[in-house]
């Protein structure tokens, strides 16, 4: 191989390790985070929000009455923070759970929202 198509071939590659120390530098960015909320309301039991909890986001019944019991006490509960699109489908998941059975005249499910995590 020529000088001329040696060093032809070499600057491409020196470019390559320049990108990729580039790279190691950065750090990776982070996905904006959301809360997922549920919402207070007189048309669900506790063991409703305790069953839905463990069946949609996997807590335990003693954390479910935790959740249950600050949502009925403060009118809102945080059950999850994750990226938006993961929230989005728990806050539909919610929303599709059925009504209340133990609860008679109970229309539906649930609400809830989903809400960006404050940087504070």
């Amino acid at each position: 191989m020529t000088q001329s198509a040696a060093a032809t071939v070499e600057e491409p590659l020196a470019e390559v390790d320049r990108k990729r120390a580039v790279r190691k530098d950065q750090k990776p960015k982070r996905q904006p985070r959301y809360n997922v909320i549920l919402l207070d309301d007189n048309h669900h039991s506790y063991a409703y929000v305790m069953v839905m909890l463990q069946t949609l986001f996997g807590h335990p019944l003693e954390k479910g009455y935790l959740l249950a019991t600050e949502v009925d006490t403060r009118g809102r509960v945080i059950v999850l923070t994750t990226t938006r699109e993961h929230a989005e489908l728990k806050r539909d998941q919610i929303h599709a759970f059925g009504k209340d059975d133990l609860i008679a005249g109970c229309a539906g499910s649930m609400s809830s929202m989903i809400e960006p995590v404050s940087d504070g």
